[in-house]
This record gives C-alpha cells, structure tokens and sequence, in this order.
C-alpha cells in the first residue's frame, strides 16, 4: 500500500496551522503557520505547500461551540474548506476541532516549549492535532484510493 499524504488546517483569520502526515502510519507533524488576512495571501502562502506534498486530500478544523452548536467561525472555515477543495481539486474534510489548541498546548509543554515559542508554534500544532484526530476516527479509511499514475 502507498502512504497518501494529507495536509491539515488550523483555519483562523489571521493564522493558519498547517500540518502533514500520511495515513500509512498515521502519523501527523506540524509543518508551518501562515501570517495571512487575505484569501489571495492565504492561497499564495498555500500553493507551494500542496506542490511540495501533493496532498491526496486536505483535512480542515471544524470550529463549533463546545455544545456542537456553529459559532463565527464556523461558516468562514466551510467556505475556506470549499476554496481549497476548488482551486486544488482534492477532497476537504472538515473534522471537530473543539479544545484542539488546548492539546497543542499540551503536546508543546511536554516537548519542554513554553512562553513566546509555544504561541508561534501552537497553531501549526493545533493542525497536527486535527490530522491526529482525523486518523485516529478512521477516516482515511473511508476515503477513496488515490488515482493511478
């Protein structure tokens, strides 16, 4: 079996987490956050992230109050969600991210980073948390195999 890679999204306004893993050993990294406030800087700052991994599919944190209920956010990260699945042509799945960067605190913590270091980097590990969790519910398992070469 091939590994398929994907690159996940911790979607903010001003920042976006970005990480990659593959679903061959499930495993997910924080890769870089994107100072961008514009769709145009967002996607600029993205496109040579998807040609350098060639994602086989994009994973998005779904922002919702911890009830469930949508909250600002919510629509925002959809449409960007929507944007990255049109202009790239591979599939984006939204996954819960409730208390993702609470974990990225954690996982930083542990790793010894703190203060300022934790705050340029939690963003990038809030995604990593979101690939983790898409793994860990089995969804690339439900996906469809990539395309032949």
């Amino acid at each position: 079996m091939n590994a398929r890679t994907y690159l996940a999204f911790d979607f903010g306004e001003r920042r976006i987490g970005v990480a990659v893993g593959n679903d061959l050993t499930e495993s997910a990294r924080a890769l870089t956050t994107i100072d961008a406030t514009t769709d145009e800087l967002r996607f600029n700052a993205i496109t040579p992230l998807v040609n350098e991994w060639t994602p086989h599919a994009f994973v998005v944190g779904h922002p919702t109050h911890a009830s469930g209920d949508s909250n600002a956010m919510t629509e925002r990260t959809e449409r960007f969600a929507r944007q990255l699945q049109g202009r790239f042509r591979r599939a984006a799945h939204l996954v819960d991210e409730r208390y993702s960067s609470v974990d990225a605190a954690d996982v930083l913590t542990k790793r010894g980073v703190s203060g300022q270091q934790q705050k340029k980097h939690i963003d990038s590990q809030a995604a990593a948390v979101i690939l983790a969790r898409f793994f860990e519910a089995g969804h690339h398992k439900t996906t469809s195999p990539p395309e032949p070469s």
